[in-house]
């Protein structure tokens, strides 16, 4: 495993490397000086889910939802509480699929909400359907960098 990790600014997209002994410390991008980890849900488009995702060497889970669903909203707060309590171990975000319909297809996403890890820009696990706290960290719990 290398000392560092290569992440994307959830603020302005830019590729940072940081070493993985400073995830716990903060760390900001060298382009727009903002905070790498936020605490929140990184919100994904198709103009930063490559930076985020694809190139990410630290697994991110991806929560694909829309805003008429009605357990997405219930999964909401439960995985908002989840990006607080485990990142940096992984990076959250959230692909909303009625504004993103391609990459939602891409994805082949049939049911929502659907959870995807993604490791080093590869899908590694899915889970379609609502978790509560204690599930959605025990399903988390292989992907923890």
């Amino acid at each position: 495993m290398s000392d560092s990790v290569i992440l994307g600014c959830p603020h302005c997209s830019a590729i940072n490397r940081v070493s993985r002994a400073r995830l716990d410390d903060g760390p900001t991008c060298g382009k727009c000086k903002q905070h790498l980890f936020t605490g929140e849900p990184v919100p994904l488009t198709s103009g930063n889910f490559h930076a985020l995702v694809e190139r990410s060497e630290l697994p991110v889970v991806v929560d694909f939802w829309a805003s008429w669903c009605g357990p997405c909203k219930m999964m909401a707060p439960i995985f908002a509480e989840s990006a607080r309590e485990l990142e940096p171990r992984l990076r959250f975000a959230k692909l909303d699929t009625e504004a993103e319909q391609a990459l939602a297809a891409r994805f082949g996403i049939r049911s929502i909400p659907t959870l995807i890890v993604f490791r080093n820009g590869r899908e590694v696990a899915r889970q379609p359907g609502v978790l509560q706290g204690p599930q959605l960290r025990q399903w988390l719990e292989p992907h923890l960098a």
